[in-house]
């Protein structure tokens, strides 16, 4: 059947809704198949209208980030997420983080847990890249700097009244090496500054690390 067939090529992609339905339109009732379907194992539900190749079909299933910036947008993979992605922190993160502009929520899916937390524009674009994956296709991700001024500014508590306040919790918590940090582009941060929340905690992290 010609729906076997498109899903089948499509394994490790997500099949939105429309795309899913207009592989049906000689069905009268699309819906009611796509429901089938599911059931059966052929397709799988991310959430409301997101869908991807399920069990009966194939093993593989999507990359992680390119299913965060799916499932809420606009959003971009940041802090401990990206940070391990870039190797900054010896952690394994089981859960994906991101950040959105709009408000603060949690996913539980058949893919993992998925979180997002809200920034405020313009400070919400700065320091974003475009990320291939394995799979040829491409997801948005904060710089290691956005990623761990992200980490600073939606962290609840933190406040850096001082440079060893913020070498305590980058170095001593997070456990980010020193090296590591002596890399980071810090003109790129200091442009944000105007426009970033705690801009004070993250002006004490530029001069730990100036110090280092």
């Amino acid at each position: 059947m010609k729906i076997f067939r498109e899903i089948a090529k499509n394994t490790g992609k997500l099949l939105p809704h429309h795309l899913v339905s207009s592989w049906l339109i000689d069905y009268q009732r699309p819906n009611d198949k796509i429901a089938y379907l599911k059931s059966q194992g052929y397709l799988k539900s991310v959430k409301k209208g997101l869908y991807y190749a399920g069990p009966e079909l194939t093993e593989k299933k999507p990359e992680p980030f390119l299913v965060a910036n799916h499932i809420m947008g606009p959003s971009y993979v940041s802090t401990e997420s990206a940070l391990s992605y870039y190797g900054l922190i010896p952690e394994k993160v089981h859960e994906i983080t991101s950040m959105t502009t709009k408000p603060s929520r949690t996913f539980e899916t058949s893919l993992g847990r998925f979180s997002y937390r809200y920034l405020p524009l313009p400070y919400y674009s700065f320091g974003l890249r475009m990320l291939q994956l394995s799979s040829n296709q491409f997801a948005i991700m904060a710089s290691a700097e956005k990623a761990i001024c992200d980490k600073i500014v939606t962290t609840s508590g933190i406040s850096f009244r001082s440079a060893q306040n913020a070498y305590d919790f980058l170095v001593g918590n997070m456990r980010i090496d020193e090296d590591s940090l002596k890399t980071m582009d810090l003109e790129s941060i200091k442009l944000w500054l105007p426009d970033a929340p705690k801009a004070k905690s993250l002006s004490m992290t530029i001069k730990m690390i100036e110090k280092l």
